[in-house]
């Protein structure tokens, strides 16, 4: 038995989470690039409120399915469908479709052809007009080319979020890409030794042609903090170690005071890979051996929602 749970361990992974959690349903938008598919998990019950609604956006080669649990390797942010069962949520994950996201680091021709912020942005309509969603509590995570894809999102359709927060991914550098203009409540979640996304910027050799260099972690962090107007000293929390084996550590740095305002937040994981920090839902031990170490002190959808949650859209206008 022993043996077969670390096999399992080494080539599945495992999740230790077995709380009640919505079934996402496969449904699609008509766009003029053509037919547009994602999931959405709603709530069996009527809504004595309206629902916040969490649009999770999966890295690059990945997909719906992949980013909430229901294809190799399960994502640690298909926890959403169980936060989302208890805390009466709307979840929607759209799909990238060919050629992947046309996010931060997209031209305007590859846009034109293909503007994944129109989809996002009609798929939140869709959302707000026939799911109950509240459209002052609509919130925005992605990893990797999602995280990437969070910033385009919050830079160009601010007045439709109330948060965002970008996993393992960095914004462009300086003139790059277009800059924010209006302030977000932004939560970043970076690792120190990610093989594919610098936490200090630039682009690894070995990237070659497919990937873009990038800012720092902390470089895109300060610019949602000074567009706030936010001190620069934070609030520094070290995170408390689950496990001694944990090779990583976690520290949380938070600018701004009150969970309902204006906040900006970072969650610097040393010596983690490009894998999403959880506790519950670990990735197996060969994807580990490639990308790196996957801190075990953070749940990264837990730690999203608890940012997420007080916020609503318009207070940084």
């Amino acid at each position: 038995m022993r043996f077969k749970r670390l096999l399992k361990a080494a080539f599945y992974g495992t999740s230790a989470s077995s709380a009640p959690s919505l079934q996402p349903v496969p449904a699609s938008l008509d766009r003029p690039e053509g037919r547009r598919d994602y999931l959405i998990a709603t709530p069996g019950k009527p809504a004595t409120v309206k629902r916040a609604l969490v649009v999770v956006l999966h890295g690059a080669g990945a997909s719906p399915e992949q980013v909430l649990g229901m294809a190799f390797p399960p994502s640690p942010l298909s926890l959403w469908l169980e936060i989302a069962a208890r805390e009466d949520l709307v979840v929607a994950a759209p799909g990238a479709g060919k050629g992947g996201w046309s996010d931060c680091f997209a031209s305007d021709a590859r846009v034109a052809r293909k503007d994944d912020v129109a989809f996002i942005a009609a798929l939140i309509d869709l959302a707000i007009s026939g799911h109950e969603v509240d459209p002052g509590r609509v919130y925005v995570i992605g990893v990797s080319r999602g995280g990437h894809m969070a910033y385009r999102v919050a830079t160009e359709i601010p007045h439709k979020l109330a948060a965002f927060s970008a996993v393992l991914a960095s914004m462009p550098p300086p003139g790059r890409a277009r800059m924010p203009a209006l302030p977000l409540p932004a939560l970043v979640f970076g690792c120190t030794a990610d093989p594919l996304m610098p936490y200090h910027g630039g682009k690894f050799f070995y990237t070659l042609g497919f990937a873009d260099p990038v800012g720092s972690i902390e470089d895109g962090v300060t610019v949602w903090r000074e567009l706030a107007g936010l001190p620069a000293e934070p609030e520094v929390v070290r995170i408390a170690k689950r496990k001694d084996s944990d090779k990583t550590t976690a520290t949380r740095f938070m600018w701004g005071d009150g969970k309902k305002g204006l906040q900006v937040g970072l969650y610097r994981i040393e010596g983690g890979g490009h894998v999403e920090p959880s506790r519950l839902k670990r990735y197996p031990a060969f994807i580990q051996a490639l990308v790196g170490r996957q801190n075990a002190d953070v749940e990264v959808a837990e730690a999203a929602w608890e940012f997420f949650r007080d916020k609503r859209a318009g207070m940084g206008s």
